[in-house]
C-alpha cells in the first residue's frame, strides 16, 4: 500500500484550472438547520462555506475565511445571529482557505482541530503559493497574510465542546481530501460540516495528501459513526443529503482505485492512464446537483458550466495524484 505524502501535491494536470478561492464578491447567507445552528452559504460557488453554533452560553465558529477580511465578515455575520461570545473556532482542514482567517480571530477565542491538521500547519510559504494558484488575479490579497495561527486545542480521533445545553462532536475519521479533516456534527440537527472531506453527491472532490483507498475507509468509519446524520454542508457548494454523498464518493473512489491500479500495473504513462479512466461527468452534471446549484447568485447556465468544467478538472488531478502515488509507493 502506497503511503500517504507528507505535503499535498503540486502538480497539475496541464490545462487545469481549479476550484475559484477569492473572498472577491462573496457573501455569506445564513440557514438555520436547527435553532441557532446555522449553515453560512457562499453566494458563488464553489467559494468557501461556513458554520456557527450557539448555546446557552458560548458560540462556536467553522473556519476561518481566506483573509483577514473575509474573517472580519464571518465574525460579523455571526453577530447578526446570535448575542452568545464566540468562544471556540474549529478548522475543518489545515489549507489556507479555511485557516489563514485564525490570527483574526481575537486570542481568547480557542481554535480547535485534529492533531493531524495542526502538525500540517508548518510551511505557511508553501501554503500560500499553493492556494494562490486558486485566486484567479486576486493572489495579492494573500500578502497581508504574514502569521498562520495553529490550533491551540488538538484531539486525536473524537472531541466534545459543550457550549451550554448544546453539544457539539468533533470526529477525525482519517485521511481524506487531505491527512486531518475534522468533522464537526451537531446530533440536535443531525448536520455535519465536513470541511473538504465531504461535498454534496455528484461534485468532484480533491485527492490533494492521500489515496481512493484510505478515503473509502474513512468514509465508512464516519457512515458508522454517525447513522443519525441526514444533513452534510461542505467547505464548498451546496448542501445535500449525507447518505447520498457517502455512497456517491465510495463508488467514485473504488473505481478510480480500480482504474489508476490497473493502469499502473500495465506500465501505462500518465496521458494513457487519464484516457483509460473512467470520466463520471463526461456527460454531464447529475440532474439533482444541477437543481442544488440553481440557487446561486450566479446565472442558471454560468453556474451549471462552471461546475462541470471544474468536476472534469479535480477528476483528472485525481487521476494524477493517484497515479503518482501508486508508481511511488
Amino acid at each position: 500500500m502506497a503511503r500517504i505524502p507528507t505535503r499535498e501535491i503540486a502538480e497539475r494536470p496541464e490545462g487545469y484550472g481549479g476550484p475559484n478561492l477569492s473572498p472577491v464578491g462573496l457573501e455569506l447567507r445564513p440557514h438555520e438547520l436547527a435553532g441557532n445552528v446555522y449553515a453560512l452559504m457562499a453566494n458563488i460557488p464553489p467559494k468557501d462555506n461556513n458554520g456557527l453554533v450557539a448555546g446557552r452560553d458560548a458560540a462556536l465558529v467553522i473556519d476561518a475565511g481566506i483573509t483577514p477580511e473575509m474573517s472580519a465578515r464571518i465574525q460579523e455575520t455571526t453577530a447578526t445571529l446570535t448575542d452568545r461570545p464566540v468562544r471556540y473556532l474549529v478548522n475543518t482542514t489545515y489549507h489556507g482557505d479555511h485557516t489563514f482567517g485564525n490570527a483574526a480571530f481575537p486570542d481568547e477565542v480557542v481554535i480547535v482541530s485534529s492533531r493531524v491538521n495542526k502538525e500540517n500547519m508548518n510551511d505557511l510559504a508553501f501554503e500560500k503559493q499553493v492556494r494562490s494558484g486558486n485566486m484567479y488575479g486576486d493572489a495579492a490579497l494573500l500578502d497581508t497574510i504574514t502569521e498562520w495561527r495553529r490550533p491551540d486545542l488538538v484531539f486525536d480521533s473524537y472531541a466534545e465542546i459543550d457550549l451550554g445545553g448544546r453539544l457539539v462532536e468533533l470526529h477525525h475519521f482519517g485521511p481524506g481530501n487531505g491527512p486531518g479533516d475534522t468533522v464537526v456534527y451537531v446530533p440536535e440537527a443531525r448536520a455535519a460540516w465536513t470541511g473538504n472531506f465531504l461535498c454534496h453527491a455528484g461534485i468532484a472532490h480533491m485527492l490533494l495528501q492521500g489515496g481512493p483507498v484510505p478515503y473509502a475507509e474513512s468514509l465508512r468509519r464516519m457512515r458508522a459513526a454517525l447513522p443519525d446524520l441526514e444533513t452534510l454542508v461542505p467547505g464548498h457548494g451546496p448542501m445535500g443529503d449525507a447518505r447520498e454523498a457517502v455512497d456517491t464518493l465510495l463508488a467514485y473512489l473504488e473505481r478510480l482505485h480500480d482504474d489508476v491500479e490497473a493502469s499502473v500495473r500495465a506500465g501505462r504513462s500518465l496521458e494513457e492512464t487519464y484516457a483509460a479512466c473512467a470520466d463520471p461527468w463526461a456527460e454531464g452534471l447529475d440532474r439533482r446537483l444541477v437543481a442544488a446549484i440553481e440557487g446561486y447568485q450566479v446565472p442558471r447556465d454560468r453556474a451549471v458550466q462552471g461546475m462541470l468544467a471544474l468536476c472534469r478538472d479535480l477528476h483528472r488531478l485525481n487521476v494524477l495524484a493517484t497515479y503518482r502515488l501508486y508508481r511511488a509507493g
